[in-house]
């Protein structure tokens, strides 16, 4: 094989990152290959099935892969032999909450020896400041060309997203840059060159705002809540005709996998470790505990108590439970003597049970995740209902 037996390759393909920008190259006219450890979700996407909820990837993927267009790959060796290679593996949290480096490197040292000059490598998912241009340094001997195009699309709809929203572009060298937009100009996308250490940046400054944001929120309505105050009708009085106004989300978990490590990765690079960022963790973090207490107090003791937690998944209407603080919450209400029960209307675990089940069961019902199957739902007279997102109103 050599260099030219794909157009582009992706490693982590079959994931969130991966998959839906291997689906929307493959739709623009590219070869794409697609690598990814996990052996089940090889088999799935091979038989044009989507391992998780994508919208719009349902109908495409059994095409693009009868077409050959799409091809899932078992080896590094296989997903070397492209034109550009797409790294979608970031730099995770350590149980400090601490950027680990490591698994970029590990696969950077596994790739070397396939790599050859003129190839390009473009890494797409978060990465510590300063990681793009040690790898660059580490490849440098290869003669492969090194780029930082950061994907910023929301979970669900990348399909859509991937071909609408700018892309950020950065490269380390002369014209890597360009060929990277070349890429992205093909897809239908406007592009917007940087250094990449300022790519990097943008990012993390992203996410952490996006984070930030939700601190805020959330942290009004534990004020108001306290005073014994409907939160609902103050952001309704905040927002309701206010341009300005509307910016500010709805209060609710901020979870999942980007922006908590996101905003840490950022602390981490900081000197003075990003006290903003700090502070919106201990309240986004901190809900679930204040979910708890305010339980506590209006309902006494919780012991013997059956709880319902409405919702595991990260965010509404997606299957993804990763870092999803309904998981938190649940411990917290098992540790202070509750039955818990679990439902969710796209993920499913051990023991959890239907929404029917779970309202009729408990005498707390808490939304978790505000799903659109639960608007509306009717809830037994007599059971408390703890809903931050205001779905059921």
């Amino acid at each position: 094989m050599t260099p030219n037996e794909y157009d582009i390759s992706i490693i982590g393909g079959l994931g969130h990152v991966g998959l839906p920008f291997g689906v929307v190259l493959a739709l623009c006219g590219f070869r794409v290959a697609l690598y990814d450890l996990d052996l089940k979700k090889r088999t799935m996407v091979r038989e044009g099935r989507m391992p998780f909820i994508e919208h719009g990837a349902d109908e495409l993927l059994p095409r693009l892969i009868a077409d050959g267009a799409l091809q899932v790959v078992d080896s590094l060796d296989e997903a070397a032999c492209a034109q550009t290679i797409v790294v979608t593996i970031g730099t995770p949290l350590d149980e400090y909450q601490n950027p680990r480096l490591e698994p970029v490197f590990r696969l950077a040292r596994e790739l070397k020896a396939h790599l050859m000059p003129g190839q390009h490598v473009m890494l797409r998912s978060t990465v510590f400041p300063g990681t793009t241009r040690q790898l660059a340094k580490f490849l440098g001997d290869t003669g492969a060309e090194v780029s930082f195009c950061p994907e910023r699309i929301v979970q669900g709809h990348a399909i859509r997203e991937l071909r609408e929203l700018p892309q950020i572009v950065s490269g380390i060298g002369p014209g890597t840059a360009e060929r990277a937009a070349a890429i992205f100009r093909r897809m239908g996308v406007t592009t917007n060159t940087c250094l990449v250490e300022e790519a990097e940046l943008a990012k993390l400054y992203l996410n952490a705002w996006r984070y930030i944001q939700f601190a805020a929120a959330n942290q009004f309505y534990q004020i108001a809540t306290d005073r014994g105050l409907d939160y609902a009708k103050i952001y309704d009085a905040m927002t309701t005709g206010y341009e300005r106004g509307k910016a500010l989300p709805k209060p609710g978990f901020a979870a999942g996998p980007c922006l908590l490590k996101d905003t840490m990765q950022l602390a981490a690079a900081t000197p003075n470790g990003f006290q903003l960022g700090r502070a919106a963790a201990l309240v986004n973090e901190g809900l679930p505990e204040f979910i708890l207490r305010r339980l506590q107090r209006l309902g006494g003791a919780l012991d013997m108590a059956t709880v319902g937690i409405l919702g595991m998944a990260f965010k509404a209407d997606i299957d993804d439970t990763r870092d999803s603080l309904s998981f938190k919450l649940k411990k917290l209400l098992e540790f202070a003597g509750c039955r818990v029960l679990c439902s969710d209307e796209y993920a499913t675990g051990d023991g959890w049970v239907t929404k029917e089940e779970l309202v009729e069961q408990s005498n707390v019902v808490i939304i978790g995740t505000p799903h659109a199957a639960y608007a509306g739902m009717k809830v037994p007279q007599g059971t408390h209902v703890c809903d931050v997102w205001g779905i059921l109103s």
